[in-house]
């Protein structure tokens, strides 16, 4: 056999992972995207290492969109470019002390497979993020949140590849500027970089958050409150709330919670002495479920596309629901709250 030399090896080695990798055309997403939107790419490309992605760039032309689970998004049309999707799997502790463990994720793990993995390991800081859609990758995106716990609040760093370069970058928790479903992916470097690991870090002596929500009240009567408990009790309270996906077509929250100011929440409360809200930095954030039901949504619909009988705060699709009656049922939902309110809520959602 003759020898190689170092390129051909490179060669060689760039071919395989070509072969490797799952690309399609003219491809329906109907399955990666929560709301069930029957709409196609052009182009659909999964891989499943950083090596795969870095030799998958030089191809890349027109659009391109990188998804997570699509749990996240509204496809108003087909997508006219190529959608990549991560395949990276797989966890590594990448230290540990007597206190704490740094677990390195692939930014394709579905998120709540990791936060089983944390909660059977017992270390503490995601079981109150228990059963949020989406993936690893999408966690430091979007700034995930539930029940007084944010994604920032535990990620250490994130590894991602630049989509012109294919070059390698770290951004360290600070850098990420990180705030509330917010990070610097959506912002300045929106599309830019594709998330392929995160790392967290995971406390072995953990502090339990119980005070959002009704969170406290389902716990109480346990002596011993361990984060298997609240991982539980949190999944209860999601699903009796929450509708599946698989059965009613849905992006979870479809709006963010609005932060108004003190003075604002004064002259509402007047009118409204029963208003939940939760003083945060910055002022003092209203559920936007709650809004949302003030003014009347709750199980109402456009079209396919309805509010959510029990939760205000999900948009749902009814059945064969267009993109066009989503985005109408939305745009009617914020006038109503800003002419009841005057606050102005936003979705969560990005429309694409």
């Amino acid at each position: 056999m003759p020898d190689c030399s170092q390129s051909d090896v490179g060669i060689l080695l760039s071919v395989c992972l070509l072969i490797l990798m799952k690309k399609y055309h003219n491809y329906n997403l109907l399955n990666n995207n929560t709301f069930g939107m029957n709409v196609c790419a052009d182009t659909f490309i999964e891989y499943e290492s950083e090596e795969e992605l870095i030799n998958i760039i030089p191809q890349l032309c027109g659009d391109v969109l990188h998804i997570g689970g699509g749990s996240n998004l509204l496809f108003q049309s087909d997508y006219n470019g190529t959608v990549l999707h991560s395949g990276i799997k797989g966890y590594e502790i990448v230290d540990e002390t007597a206190d704490d463990v740094l677990v390195r994720v692939g930014a394709g793990v579905v998120w709540d497979d990791f936060v089983a993995y944390a909660v059977e390991r017992g270390w503490g800081g995601v079981e109150n993020l228990s059963i949020v859609p989406g993936e690893v990758g999408a966690s430091a995106v979007q700034n995930i949140g539930a029940y007084g716990s944010e994604a920032k609040d535990v990620i250490v760093l994130v590894e991602a590849i630049e989509l012109t370069s294919g070059i390698k970058r770290c951004f360290g928790n600070v850098e990420c500027d990180f705030s509330y479903r917010h990070s610097i992916f959506k912002d300045q470097l929106k599309g830019k970089y594709a998330v392929t690991y995160v790392t967290y870090r995971l406390k072995k002596n953990y502090e339990l958050k119980l005070d959002y929500g009704n969170l406290r009240s389902v716990l109480e009567g346990m002596e011993q409150i361990t984060i298997a408990d609240v991982r539980n009790a949190i999944i209860e309270i999601r699903n009796s709330k929450l509708p599946d996906p698989k059965v009613l077509g849905n992006a979870g929250s479809f709006f963010m919670n609005p932060v108004v100011d003190k003075e604002k929440f004064l002259e509402i409360q007047k009118d409204y002495p029963q208003m939940p809200f939760y003083e945060v930095s910055g002022g003092v954030k209203i559920p936007a479920g709650w809004l949302i039901e003030q003014c009347g949504w709750k199980g109402k619909s456009v079209g396919k596309a309805g509010v959510y009988e029990k939760q205000a705060l999900v948009i749902v699709n009814l059945g064969g629901a267009t993109p066009a009656e989503i985005a109408a049922l939305c745009e009617a939902v914020c006038k109503d709250v800003m002419d009841t309110f005057g606050i102005v809520i936003r979705p969560e959602v990005n429309f694409i």
